[in-house]
């Protein structure tokens, strides 16, 4: 039942123009292209979430890179975001390999669902309010479908999409923060839910130490440590 109710989502999806400057923005990189992928055919669309359709654990980013997702059709695909990701799934038993470089390269995720708050990308990698307003009822269905035990915000903008998500099922989010490292859990129509949260893996937070390997790959074992618990108490 899931898999028609995600798949449902998924073309809503890759058909939505509703933000003007990013199907522009998406469309115009899709076409100009940069050197190194110039002979590549770019994907140009929104991009809808991928994964495990029973997923109890659901993977939040920001939006889909302009040579990343833009080009290969996959979130998290194609650039230095996702090495860093879908190394650390690998290496948590979440992903089949460690890499993720194209839509057909046989990767399979394991018990997680990654998406994003917003679906195209953007200028800069910068949102407009409104456009994270436009795609934001898209996370509200997949989580409403997943109803995951588990979500982990990668940085401030998917923390806040999320903490709008828990605001909407009368969950108080008054005096939460974002900060790296840090775990919350509420309990939701007898449904336990845990947030993880985690700087983005974006090059300006690697590349100058914010995030470091040891600190990211710490987040997903912590998520395996509370699937694993919890399998325990049944």
């Amino acid at each position: 039942m899931n898999d028609n109710k995600l798949l449902e989502i998924q073309q809503a999806t890759i058909m939505c123009r509703q933000c003007p400057r990013l199907v522009d923005w998406r469309e115009r990189v899709a076409v100009q292209k940069v050197r190194r992928f110039r002979d590549q055919e770019y994907w140009g669309k929104p991009l809808a979430g991928f994964g495990d359709p029973h997923a109890p654990v659901v993977i939040i980013g920001l939006a889909p890179a302009a040579h990343g997702g833009n080009r290969t059709g996959r979130m998290f695909t194609g650039d230095d975001s996702a090495s860093w990701l879908i190394n650390a799934l690998h290496e948590t038993g979440f992903a089949n390999q460690n890499t993720s470089e194209h839509k057909d390269d046989g990767l399979v995720l394991s018990h997680v669902y990654i998406t994003a708050a917003v679906r195209c990308a953007p200028p800069q990698n910068k949102p407009t309010r409104q456009e994270a307003a436009n795609c934001f009822h898209f996370l509200v269905e997949e989580l409403d479908v997943l109803k995951p035990r588990i979500v982990i915000v990668l940085g401030r903008f998917a923390f806040e999409a999320f903490r709008r998500y828990l605001n909407n099922r009368g969950i108080n989010t008054r005096g939460l923060s974002f900060a790296h490292g840090k775990q919350e859990t509420w309990t939701i129509n007898s449904h336990r839910l845990t947030l993880l949260m985690s700087y983005h893996p974006s090059r300006q937070n690697t590349q100058t130490k914010k995030l470091t390997h040891d600190m990211f790959l710490e987040i997903f074992q912590r998520a395996q440590n509370i699937l694993h618990d919890e399998a325990r108490c049944f």
